[in-house]
């Protein structure tokens, strides 16, 4: 299979190249066979592996520094909470933060998006800024192509307070439906909210247009960047938004650690989340007033060991550089969109040339179940993801019950992509 580039995709010539075999010699896991094969793992975009920097960080960090942040004054809780708020600084300057204080640590990014919308609901219920209060007659936006934790938070919160949710569409290539964006985002919408990169698509959105929109008619900008911060240089000042949410564990770190960037003067407007320890200023039995961010929203223990592997995950992304990274999965979803459909009956769901959209590719076979199809490629050692991907919308949008999923990321070669062919033509075959 040879890599076909489109006429007037971005060379990078300037871009170094990833070196493909030291970086997959970082990562133990990739050494092991599954089913008596070389495993060959296809579902980063569910959560990508580790590498030896990472895990050796983990191990470290119990090892020596364990203890809790914030409340000791011996050695242990010293180092402990210096390598807490150094990984706080090492996220501000991977996403350009104009401060670490804006760097809210959270356990995933459903509970990033479920802290703002919960923002709403508080500030609705106590009389709080009014940049955050909804009722009857405001509006709450998102698009059709997201994942059930940016969709959910928000039919939530319109419960609550009585607004309304609305969204974009998505057109047949699988791209966002802009066409309606002035009548959909208009004077009563408080707040739009949506992917940057679909999990389930592999679309990159545009942000440009939608955000002055919804700056233009006073709404605030939310961005679920789970699947881009991973794969694309990312600068919030650039982007212009008002927050963004990503986690941990589909950029080489831990599970159990996620982010929420914020604007300082907004997440300085926003009443608390949760309640408890170490997000108060003064508490007596009468009331409570509360920090000053990250820490008002940051309530009990942290999660203190995962936001140091978060941190050597930053450090070891950064040391091989996300532009190489981005140029990688440029070829490997150029690669896979020419080598897939040589698979007789496979449909792509989602953007079928290479611009615009990341190295995510779902798809059907005709008359295979995904379920079928991914039994069979796990028994040739092929892990990818089946199902809808929590994001069952999409599968609505375009008339499919499930999809195969496949997901690429820095550790990925063509060679695995060829493999994938070749189950796929071996699921033909047992099924027909």
């Amino acid at each position: 299979m040879t890599l076909t580039i489109p006429a007037g995709m971005p060379q990078y010539e300037d871009v170094p190249r990833l070196d493909v075999a030291k970086v997959r010699a970082d990562f133990p896991i990739l050494d092991r066979e599954v089913n008596g094969r070389r495993l060959v793992y296809l579902d980063s975009a569910n959560t990508s592996q580790k590498p030896r920097q990472v895990l050796d960080a983990l191990r470290e960090h119990f090892e020596r520094h364990n203890a809790n942040v914030a409340r000791a004054i011996h050695a242990l809780g010293a180092e402990a909470t210096e390598a807490y708020e150094e990984a706080r600084t090492k996220v501000a300057a991977f996403i350009n933060a104009p401060s670490r204080d804006e760097v809210v640590f959270t356990k995933n990014s459903t509970e990033a998006i479920n802290l703002v919308a919960y923002a709403f609901s508080n500030a609705s219920a106590s009389g709080g800024d009014p940049r955050f209060q909804l009722g009857p007659g405001d509006e709450v936006v998102i698009s059709e192509m997201e994942h059930h934790s940016n969709i959910v938070p928000w039919q939530l919160l319109c419960e609550r307070t009585g607004a309304t949710l609305r969204w974009f569409g998505i057109t047949d290539q699988g791209r966002l439906d802009e066409s309606n964006l002035d009548e959909l985002v208009n004077e009563r919408t408080k707040i739009v909210s949506y992917v940057h990169m679909s999990n389930a698509l592999g679309t990159v959105n545009p942000t440009a247009r939608i955000t002055a929109r919804a700056h233009e008619v006073g709404a605030l900008v939310m961005l679920d960047c789970s699947q881009s911060v991973p794969h694309l240089p990312m600068d919030v000042q650039d982007l212009g938004v008002d927050f963004i949410a990503f986690t941990g564990h589909k950029m080489c770190g831990p599970t159990g650690i996620g982010v929420l960037w914020g604007r300082g003067e907004l997440l300085a407007a926003m009443p608390p989340f949760l309640g408890g320890g170490e997000m108060i200023e003064t508490v007596t039995m009468a009331r409570t007033t509360f920090a000053a961010p990250p820490a008002r929203f940051e309530a009990g223990t942290p999660p203190i060991a995962e936001a140091v592997g978060l941190g050597a995950a930053v450090d070891y992304l950064s040391a091989i550089g996300m532009p190489a990274i981005q140029w990688h999965e440029k070829e490997l979803a150029a690669y896979a969109l020419d080598a897939l459909p040589t698979v007789p009956g496979l449909r792509i769901i989602g953007p079928q040339v290479p611009v615009g959209r990341g190295g995510t590719i779902s798809f059907t076979l005709d008359g295979v179940h995904p379920h079928d199809v991914g039994q069979v490629l796990d028994a040739e050692g092929i892990a990818v993801r089946v199902g809808h991907h929590c994001a069952r919308p999409v599968c609505d949008r375009f008339g499919v019950p499930a999809t195969t999923r496949a997901s690429f990321y820095l550790y990925t070669t063509t060679e695995e992509i060829d493999a994938l062919v070749r189950g796929l033509e071996r699921v033909r075959k047992v099924f027909g």
